[in-house]
């Protein structure tokens, strides 16, 4: 019972310091998952002396809490805001893994006089975004809605082909000409049962009569989390399985639709902060200083050389502006995943595979500080920042789904044609009205001749089905002012 209360009592220690870094993180501009990295690392051996060195448990946990990322990421994606960027989402996580495994390794093989199998692991285990770094550094950034949906799809879909290529790389067989044959199937075979769970889950929570509000989005995260176990039992990709039921779920109308997502966007909270704080705990810093260097030089080949390449194959058909080409090379955030998939050639008994997860931690590190902390600076120095982009306000207390009704909240920021627009002007389409106004701390309701100003922000009230109508008319006013569709501004 004792060692039981101690446990508890960490955690939930650990748990609120965690809580409380994403405020500090805020304001030092710092991404949080980093200080979830330091936590760990100060309760290792190093300083309190908490020895854990079970890498089979930490791929365990870590795969599990990866899981539960996509999950919530896949939940709280608007199909709306990402349909547009399919298809270069698509690209990034196929054409750029394989440009990116490719570049890495063979640059590798040569400055660190790695083995070709060897050079090609770092290469795959580098290429994964990390969907949690992304979900957490990328929806607050403002930018526009085709390239955080590209970048957000790419994360949420990556994971399974770098995780099918560390696997082939990291095995003692052969590998033969099946293999690409393999991953087609594997990557087909999951986004079926993706789709398919995704659509009976959706079918049977709006049939269910569940007896507690509380218990639909436990069932809804439960699917999800089936989809990745059947995938698995039938060797296709659980992780693309789980990413597209939740993408399905999340677009599909449940019952309480606003609680799982709130519940969703928690449980991922959790499974970032447990997943950051273990492999910190896990890693050695005694240890990296001897694997400084060759990190740095696969760091260096990494963002400057096989990310920027990958990127402009990928989108080389979609006739992507080199400003976006640019963010996008900047924005492939490393994370928790690269250090999760660089376990498995360790628990596999790979030569010089513990070199690996070192140097992938110390990667980590210095790539989550150098792109996190500067790409809303590169964001505004591009011109890509969005403003008066609409939000969706998660509501836990007002029955919306039965009004099927949503709450959208928009702030009008320096520079927005917004400014100066009378409410009359705004003609927001039919089923959407502007039901409050925050100005200098103050709210009112609104009247047809209320100008707009800056920083003013806004409580929109929206019928399902105006909502994407009430988004575009909202961006098409933002850049174009009250004549938007006079010159052609559609908003999209």
């Amino acid at each position: 019972m004792g060692d039981v209360t101690v446990v508890l009592g960490i955690g939930a220690a650990v748990l609120l310091i965690s809580v409380i870094a994403v405020r500090v993180s805020t304001r030092l501009g710092l991404p949080s998952l980093l200080l979830y990295l330091g936590i760990g690392v100060v309760l290792g051996e190093s300083v309190f002396g908490i020895k854990f060195d079970d890498a089979d448990l930490t791929q365990s946990l870590g795969i599990a809490a990866l899981v539960l990322i996509l999950t919530e990421g896949g939940l709280t994606t608007r199909w709306q805001a990402v349909k547009s960027s399919l298809r270069l989402g698509i690209a990034l996580s196929t054409v750029a893994v394989v440009v990116s495994v490719a570049v890495t390794g063979t640059a590798l093989h040569y400055l660190l006089d790695l083995d070709w199998r060897m050079a090609l692991l770092w290469g795959a285990v580098l290429s994964s975004t990390d969907a949690a770094a992304v979900f957490s550094v990328l929806r607050s950034l403002g930018v526009g809605a085709r390239l955080t949906g590209a970048l957000e799809l790419e994360s949420g879909l990556n994971d399974a082909p770098v995780y099918l290529a560390v696997v082939l790389l990291a095995s003692s067989d052969r590998i033969s000409w099946t293999a690409p044959l393999l991953v087609i199937y594997e990557l087909a075979a999951g986004a079926l049962i993706g789709v398919a769970l995704g659509f009976l889950g959706g079918a049977g929570l709006r049939r269910a009569a569940l007896p507690a509000t509380g218990l639909y989005p436990l069932a809804t995260v439960a699917v999800c989390v089936m989809a990745y176990t059947a995938g698995d039992l039938v060797h296709a990709s659980g992780f693309l399985a789980t990413y597209v039921a939740a993408l399905v779920l999340g677009n599909a109308r449940l019952p309480h639709r606003a609680d799982t997502l709130s519940f969703a966007e928690g449980l991922g909270w959790l499974a970032q902060i447990g997943l950051f704080v273990l492999l910190g705990l896990y890693s050695s810093p005694s240890r990296l200083l001897d694997v400084l260097f060759p990190a740095l030089i696969a760091g260096v080949v990494l963002t400057f050389v096989a990310r920027p390449l990958s990127v402009v194959l990928a989108s080389l058909p979609f006739k992507v502006p080199w400003r976006e080409q640019a963010f996008l090379s900047w924005s492939g955030l490393r994370g928790a995943v690269p250090i999760v998939f660089a376990l498995i050639p360790l628990i596999q008994g790979v030569e010089g595979a513990r070199e690996l997860v070192d140097a992938v931690f110390v990667l980590v590190v210095v790539l989550t500080v150098v792109q996190g902390t500067t790409l809303p600076f590169l964001a505004r120095r591009l011109g890509l920042v969005r403003t008066g982009e609409a939000q969706e306000v998660q509501v836990d207390a007002s029955p919306l789904d039965e009004l099927s009704a949503e709450l959208l909240q928009v702030h009008i920021q320096r520079g927005s044609k917004l400014h100066g627009v009378y409410m009359s002007e705004l003609r927001l389409p039919s089923g959407a009205t502007v039901s409050l106004v925050v100005r200098g701390g103050k709210s009112f309701t609104p009247q047809p001749t209320t100008r707009l100003n800056t920083d003013d922000q806004l409580l929109i009230v929206t019928t399902e089905e105006a909502r994407d109508a009430a988004e575009r008319r909202i961006r098409a006013v933002d850049r174009a002012g009250r004549y938007a569709r006079w010159k052609g501004e559609t908003g999209d």
